[in-house]
């Protein structure tokens, strides 16, 4: 057993050329670096950024997927109610198509004056509900012959129109809103070939009228 001298302490070994006094203050160094280091990497700042960006990313694509959906609905309910429309329309069409028939007999009824006492009744109550519905009737004597809206049954030529014109209705022609269900049949009657137009007639006569009561 080794016996230890009363008051002498143990003393670091110390390198040579150097005293224990220059030690120390290295090793404080190393100690407030070591105390230094993490404090950039505790920085909260930078976590919260970087959270902050990602939600935002998120709610951007949430946002966009929102209206994306939203403008689909939109269209949806354009789309079902275009169709509903269109559906109503040609359902209507096709039931005021089976009725015109009827409608042309009550109309040469009344033409022969045979639309009287009860018959009278049912058909302007008939006519009211289809009008109603929305059916038109069009084609008159004298207005222009349109292909479109007329069908021509009988043809002629007459020295008193300057274009082709309708001069007589045979059968009117029906309408709903700007669905034609049946054109009108009429009977045209166009210029005569070679003819002098009445217009232009009225022109040359006031013309020779004019000129022949100026002095020269």
């Amino acid at each position: 057993m080794t016996e230890e001298t009363p008051g002498f302490e143990e003393k670091p070994d110390v390198p040579s050329g150097a005293t224990p006094d220059d030690a120390e203050p290295k090793a404080a160094d190393s100690s407030e670096e070591e105390t230094a280091a993490p404090a950039g990497d505790l920085d909260p700042t930078v976590g919260l950024t970087a959270q902050l960006d990602q939600v935002r990313t998120a709610l951007g694509e949430r946002t966009a997927d929102l209206q994306r959906l939203q403008a689909e609905y939109q269209n949806y309910r354009r789309r079902v109610e275009r169709d509903r429309v269109a559906v109503k329309e040609v359902a209507v069409a096709n039931l005021l198509s089976e009725l015109l028939p009827v409608l042309d007999d009550v109309g040469r009824a009344r033409e022969h004056g045979e639309l009287v006492g009860g018959f009278k009744s049912v058909a302007e109550s008939m006519e009211t509900v289809v009008a109603k519905l929305g059916l038109q009737q069009f084609g008159k004597e004298g207005e222009p012959f349109d292909p479109t809206i007329h069908e021509a049954l009988m043809h002629s030529y007459a020295p008193d129109v300057t274009e082709t014109t309708c001069v007589a209705i045979l059968q009117p022609g029906y309408r709903i809103g700007e669905r034609t269900i049946r054109p009108a049949r009429v009977a045209v009657a166009e210029p005569q070939p070679g003819a002098t137009p009445a217009a232009a007639k009225e022109e040359k006569t006031d013309d020779e009228e004019s000129g022949g009561t100026e002095e020269v």
